[in-house]
């Protein structure tokens, strides 16, 4: 199983990190910081580079807000040497779900196990 999953690797980026981005990781990545997701996040040593290394599905949806800033460089501290100041009322970074199994279903839809019809409006029909 192990050579499957060496050549998985090599030709496919979705299912984490490839052969390559692994060997440039070694070489020249400096880590920074990881977050709650088990994602680690790198910058080669002038900082002319930073990226992420996904624990699991790669999904850009996956990357907080925080790292997400210093990822696009819009701030130059990482969130572990200065994290940012959240409000009470903000909510916690939740991935994208579009698309999966555990995205949100409205009533009335198709998609929903149990499909109910809306009462809330009336079809259009044309005079």
């Amino acid at each position: 199983m192990g050579i499957l999953n060496s050549l998985l690797r090599a030709v496919t980026w979705w299912n984490g990190q490839t052969l390559n981005t692994q060997i440039f990781t070694w070489r020249k990545g400096v880590k920074v910081g990881e977050d709650e997701q088990g994602n680690v996040f790198y910058r080669n040593a002038d900082d002319s580079k930073r990226w992420v290394i996904f624990n699991g599905e790669v999904e850009a949806s996956r990357v907080s807000p925080d790292w997400h800033g210093w990822l696009h460089r819009t701030w130059d501290e990482p969130p572990t040497d200065r994290p940012l100041a959240h409000k009470k009322w903000e909510k916690p970074h939740q991935e994208n779900l579009t698309g999966t199994a555990m995205a949100y279903v409205p009533a009335g839809s198709l998609r929903r196990v149990d499909p109910t019809p809306r009462r809330d409006y009336e079809a259009w029909t044309p005079e």
